[in-house]
Order: C-alpha cells, then sequence, then structure tokens
C-alpha cells in the first residue's frame, strides 16, 4: 500500500468530490479522498428535491443527480477513495492519521491537504429553549434523512423553529408526505432562507411564516405534545402577552449550520470571527501554506453550485502548490467590511497564483446581516475607489457575488475596505 499522495482531500461531499476532481486533472498527481460515510456525495444523499445544478451545470437537477455527477467524475479519475473511513489527526508534517472500517489504523502523508469537512446544523443545545425533553423534536436535516433515506414518518403535526433553507424545504416535505404543518418561527423580522424556497415551500403550501417570534415552551412527558410561541422585542426578549400555543408531535428545528472545523482548530488554523471557518485567500489557501479549505467548511454557502466552483478552484491551486511550491513573496492583501456584513469569503488576496502567473481578478463572496432594498456597494483600497455598484435587493439569505479586479488596485495595497452606502 503506498500512502504517498500528492493531496489528501478530507470530506467526500460536493466540495471535497469537485477539489478532488479537480486536482486529480493535473498530470502526475496523486489524489487521495477520505470520507467518513458509506458513500460519497455528503448531504446531496437525502436532499431528492431540485434546485441543484442551475449555475454548475446550466440545468436543473436533484441533489442526488448533482452528487451522482461529481460521483461519476471520481470514479472516472484515478483519485483513491477511502470511505467509512475517519480523520482522526493531521500534523504539521502532512501526516493524516485515520481509523477505516476495512483498513484499520492507517497514515497518509500528503504533500497538501484539502480541508472539504462540510457543515453540521445547530442543535437544541444551541438554542436553549425552555421546557420538558420529549421525543419528537429532530434538526431538519435530520428529519430530513428519516423522510428520504431511511423511509420513516417523523410526525403527523408539525412545528419548525427557523426559517433556513432546510426547514423550509422541510415544510414542503413534510406536507407532502401527509403531515400538517402548522408554521414556521423566525427569531429575526426576515428569513434566512432562498427568496425561492420562501414562495415553493411556504407561501404554495399556505404554510403560515411568523417572523420575530421563537419558541418560549416545550411541553410533553414521552413524546411531544405541545409548544408555545411568542413575539420577541428588538433585543429579542419574548414579549408578554403573545404567547401563541400549538398542539403538536414533532418540532424541527432549522436555527442554523456551523462549519466543521475541529481538524482546523487542532491544526491551529486562523480562524474568522464571522464565517467560523479558516482565514483562505483568493487561491483557498489558510495561514498553513499547504493546508486548504472549500465549501462550507470556510463558510456557510447558499447554493451547492458555489460549493462546486470554490472547489474547483482549490483543487486546481493545490495540485500545482503541491508540484511547484513556489514561496509567495508578496504580503496578501486583507480585505475588511463595515457592520452591515456579516461574512467575507476570501479575507486575504494575492495578484500570483503559484506558478507565479498573475491574477486578473478575485472572486468575493458577502453575506449582508439584514435585508436591503436600495442600496451601493463600494470597495476602496485607500481614498482609490475600485469597485461601485447598485444593490437593489439584498438579503440575508443570498450570498452576494462580486468579481474584484487586481489590476485596479494601488501596488501598495494592504487592506480594501468593503461598504454599503444606503
Amino acid at each position: 500500500m503506498n500512502n504517498k499522495y500528492d493531496v489528501i482531500v478530507v470530506g467526500g461531499g460536493p466540495a471535497g468530490l469537485a477539489a478532488a476532481s479537480e486536482a486529480a486533472k493535473n498530470s502526475g498527481v496523486r489524489v487521495a479522498l477520505i470520507e467518513r460515510d458509506a458513500f460519497l456525495g455528503g448531504i446531496l444523499n437525502q436532499c431528492i428535491h431540485t434546485g441543484f445544478g442551475l449555475h454548475h451545470y446550466k440545468e436543473e437537477l436533484t441533489g442526488t443527480e448533482y452528487a451522482h455527477r461529481g460521483i461519476m467524475s471520481i470514479e472516472a479519475s484515478s483519485v483513491d477513495v477511502y470511505l467509512e473511513a475517519m480523520v482522526m489527526s493531521i500534523d504539521e508534517g502532512h501526516t493524516v492519521t485515520l481509523i477505516s472500517q476495512t483498513l484499520g489504523y492507517v497514515k497518509l502523508w500528503g504533500g497538501a491537504i484539502i480541508l472539504a469537512m462540510g457543515c453540521r446544523e445547530r442543535a437544541r443545545g444551541s438554542v436553549i429553549i425552555p421546557g420538558t425533553r420529549p421525543s419528537g423534536i429532530f434538526t431538519a436535516g435530520t428529519a430530513q434523512r428519516y423522510v428520504n433515506i431511511e423511509g420513516d414518518q417523523v410526525g403527523k403535526r408539525v412545528f419548525i423553529l427557523g426559517s433556513g433553507d432546510i426547514g423550509l424545504i422541510m415544510a414542503r416535505r413534510m406536507t407532502l408526505e401527509g403531515a400538517q404543518v402548522l408554521g414556521v418561527a423566525e427569531l429575526m423580522p426576515f428569513s434566512s432562507g432562498l427568496t425561492r424556497n420562501i414562495v415553493q415551500c411556504l407561501e404554495d403550501f399556505d404554510i403560515p411564516l411568523f417572523l420575530s417570534h421563537t419558541v418560549v415552551k416545550i411541553e410533553g412527558e414521552t413524546r411531544l405534545e405541545q409548544i408555545t410561541i411568542a413575539k420577541v422585542d428588538a433585543d429579542y426578549r419574548p414579549i408578554s402577552g403573545t404567547e401563541k400555543t400549538f398542539a403538536c408531535d414533532t418540532l424541527l428545528l432549522s436555527v442554523g449550520l456551523i462549519p466543521e472545523n475541529e481538524l482546523s482548530r487542532q491544526m491551529a488554523l486562523e480562524m474568522h470571527a464571522l464565517t467560523r471557518g479558516p482565514v483562505i485567500n483568493n487561491l483557498m489557501q489558510t495561514s498553513m501554506p499547504s493546508v486548504f479549505a472549500c465549501g462550507n467548511v470556510a463558510q456557510v454557502h447558499d447554493l451547492v453550485d458555489h460549493v462546486s466552483e470554490e472547489a474547483e478552484r482549490a483543487g486546481k491551486h493545490t495540485a500545482i502548490f503541491s508540484k511547484t511550491v513556489v514561496p509567495m513573496l508578496e504580503k496578501a492583501i486583507t480585505v475588511e467590511t463595515d457592520d452591515a456584513f456579516g461574512m467575507v469569503s476570501p479575507q486575504k488576496l494575492v495578484r500570483f497564483d503559484f506558478e507565479n502567473q498573475p491574477l486578473q481578478t478575485a472572486a468575493l463572496r458577502l453575506r449582508v446581516k439584514k435585508p436591503y432594498t436600495s442600496a451601493w456597494l463600494v470597495i476602496k483600497s485607500g481614498d482609490v475607489q475600485l469597485m461601485r455598484l447598485r444593490k437593489n435587493h439584498l438579503t440575508p439569505g443570498e450570498m452576494v457575488h462580486i468579481a474584484v479586479d487586481l489590476n485596479a488596485m494601488p501596488l501598495e495595497s494592504e487592506t480594501i475596505k468593503v461598504y454599503l452606502e444606503v
């Protein structure tokens, strides 16, 4: 068994599939792909609804069809795949230690590492809802797996806390399975999901959305019997007298996603407070030069198409790095934002790739904290204005994608600032 690879990809979801496939396209680059599940595809395997692939493949696919495209690409490549393999550690010498159900305790060595572990859901403990602890409370993704993969029905009278995309999609899915979805409560005064999901999953099925509301009480002995919601004030505190009670047997939680970064923290990578992922540059390189990160492990995306695009960029540059390793002589440019934005990625920009070829543009992804119906998005380097774009629709549920002209930046630039003018 040859345990030495040029590139090792951790995670076999959409990001890992795209990154490994792209890295393997470089002649002579040996790639390993490690996945803890028994199948490649990650969360896409339980996404039987459509809406995938419109950007990346220019056609509408289900999540499973989208995953199949990536899996077929891996099977047609020279990538070595390790399934049912859990990565335990990655040390500074690029040794990846994993436990495999078939191979046992294994050590692999990689010239470069790509982190593509995805993200996980926040559970009940993250939102601290008072009340009893009966059965019938699931994260929306867990319920999705039970229904779409295991073929189980999780409940008949359902309420959903949080208007994230998984929660919205499960509102429709549960309705189609014959359950009665009583409503969706959202703490914020706006939905955190895509507009298309609000329309297709709630409005089309007459499911009420209670904005600025949260669950304040859970009741039930063995099984959930009822929940109480209440309106919240500007400080998100429940307002007495606004309570509404719903008799239900199931509560689904769609209260946010957290990038899966235990390995990143174990490796002492520089982390970003807003994205909760590693600080990366536009080559997808982290603070440890030989480690790259892409997909939801770097920041939570709204569309898997953008995950694949980002991962392909990571795979391309990581493969070149593993063979060339040209030192970065320039100092990276730091990307800063004002308080209007809840995240920006990447957080660093470089002007040259690992073959010392100049880069023309850098793709920035941003997410606003609240909706705006009219604003100017401005990017400056010192007093030099690099970009000024009119935006008539900005919402937290949809990332803002812009291409920054690197040639327009003054050579002495150390930072650029992205802000909104309302």
